[in-house]
């Protein structure tokens, strides 16, 4: 028979408390936005709220929950259970979440970074699963990875594993996680988007015209998805700009395959949609870089869970806080 365990996944624009089993399956969900402008406080206050709702609603009490999990952007300090002023979360610095709740609630608390706990969701309930060793990327928002070595997350001293979005690439080219050339700038979505406006103001100054962007004033309002949709479209263009973030994400996988060895790459969100677009450069990249070996051995794959992945992801903190008691 499953137990009852309880996810919150915070965003910079979202928050949601999601009520699941111990199997990963979702029973109910609320959600509200996270307004992290009003501060940290009032945060905690209606998460705590919010549980106690959709418990109440369910005819469930505290005492059948087995865990609280908490997914959440970086940088965090899970072995505390403190979030450390993550860039979407500007002035929640040094937040005991885990203490809070754990208080509020009498439920034990996990925390755990987003791209972490998505690992973990693709590994147990997804396209990972029955891997030992696995490399979850994000290509949202960010480009972060988590890592699943030898069957369990691998976090490294201070839980700063996996963050190859960091990771410069090239001395020139668009901007991500602070860096100039960075992986997040090539792979991303705001990623994609900077590379699409720089090469459409470049096409605007040679005289050509570009299908998708019809005026120069319309530039900075291009996004990835505009992209995705002329290159489904059959845009040159786009399907050029798509090629060439296609060449980064290969330069990346490289970097990982030769240093993890992995059986597999799980990789969610932009590159689940336009796969079509970015893996077949990421792929000749791979097969000049990467040893033969390591490149024989692992498959590149879009992630499973799909629009649940956060919902999942935080579900699995806790399934793995009581598994692991950490």
């Amino acid at each position: 028979m499953n137990s009852y365990v309880l996810g919150i996944d915070i965003g910079g624009t979202k928050s949601a408390i999601i009520l699941g089993t111990d199997s990963g399956s979702i029973i109910d969900r609320i959600q509200f936005p996270t307004e992290p402008w009003n501060g940290p406080d009032l945060a905690l206050k209606r998460y705590a709220e919010g549980i106690a709702s959709l418990l109440k609603e369910k005819g469930i009490h505290t005492s059948s929950v087995k865990a609280i999990g908490v997914s959440c952007g970086s940088p965090l300090d899970p072995k505390r259970g403190l979030i450390l002023s993550p860039p979407n979360l500007p002035g929640w610095n040094a937040v005991p979440i885990t203490e809070y709740l754990k208080h509020k609630t009498g439920i034990d608390t996990f925390l755990e970074n987003d791209a972490n706990a998505c690992a973990i969701a693709e590994w147990k309930f997804g396209a990972g699963k029955g891997c030992e060793h696995m490399i979850f990327l994000t290509f949202g928002t960010g480009f972060g990875a988590g890592l699943i070595l030898n069957g369990r997350l691998y976090g490294g001293a201070r839980d700063m594993a996996g963050e190859i979005g960091h990771v410069r690439l090239s001395d020139e080219g668009p901007t991500g996680y602070g860096k100039v050339g960075s992986s997040e700038a090539f792979c991303s979505g705001g990623g994609i988007a900077q590379l699409a406006q720089r090469e459409i103001l470049r096409r605007f100054q040679l005289g050509e015209t570009v299908g998708f962007c019809p005026a120069y004033s319309d530039i900075p309002s291009i996004t990835t998805k505009d992209v995705g949709e002329a290159a489904k479209n059959g845009d040159p263009v786009a399907t050029e700009i798509l090629a060439l973030s296609g060449k980064y994400l290969g330069k990346a996988l490289s970097i990982l395959m030769d240093l993890f060895n992995p059986e597999r790459i799980v990789i969610g969100s932009v590159f689940a949609r336009l796969k079509e677009f970015l893996l077949p450069s990421a792929l000749s990249v791979i097969e000049q870089e990467v040893l033969p070996i390591s490149r024989e051995s692992c498959q590149i794959v879009p992630a499973a869970l799909g629009e649940t992945i956060g919902d999942v992801a935080a579900l699995s903190i806790a399934i793995e806080g009581v598994k692991h008691g950490t």
